[in-house]
């Protein structure tokens, strides 16, 4: 937490190299520690530190690799509704987040989705999708 907050938030200009190091080598549990020791230091999260130190694609990057250490189900429950909305569907990542998540996570994604979203995952896919595809959705996710 402590190199976060010197690499970052003290200085002038940030060191996205310390950032880099520690996002990039530590366990999701050791970066789940870090950011609370981050959050001792200086009281608010590291996603905001993210947004306000960082930008353009390391942004998004750190902001995601953070956000899915905070609340893997959460972030994979945003990914999955935006794959959905609006116009079309974005196949090649809803396939992707389904299938990688249907045997690690899908029952926490799929609360943290309705909860968020105030709609079933599986109404989202039968909305969206169709024939054997959709059937195919609806299985991996267990409806």
């Amino acid at each position: 937490g402590l190199e976060l907050f010197e690499a970052g938030e003290k200085r002038f200009g940030t060191d996205e190299s310390i950032f880099n190091q520690i996002l990039m080598a530590r366990s999701p549990a050791q970066l789940r520690a870090t950011f609370q020791e981050y959050y001792n230091l200086t009281h608010h999260d590291i996603l905001h530190a993210i947004e306000n130190e960082m930008s353009g694609d390391v942004k998004r990057a750190y902001k995601a690799i953070a956000h899915s250490v905070i609340d893997a189900p959460a972030y994979f429950a945003g990914r999955l509704f935006k794959s959905m909305d609006g116009l079309g569907t974005a196949d090649e990542d809803l396939i992707r987040l389904v299938v990688t998540r249907s045997e690690v996570d899908m029952v926490e994604v799929k609360a943290a989705f309705e909860k968020e979203f105030g709609k079933t995952l599986a109404r989202m896919i039968e909305g969206d999708c169709k024939g054997d595809y959709k059937r195919a959705l609806l299985a991996l996710i267990g409806a």
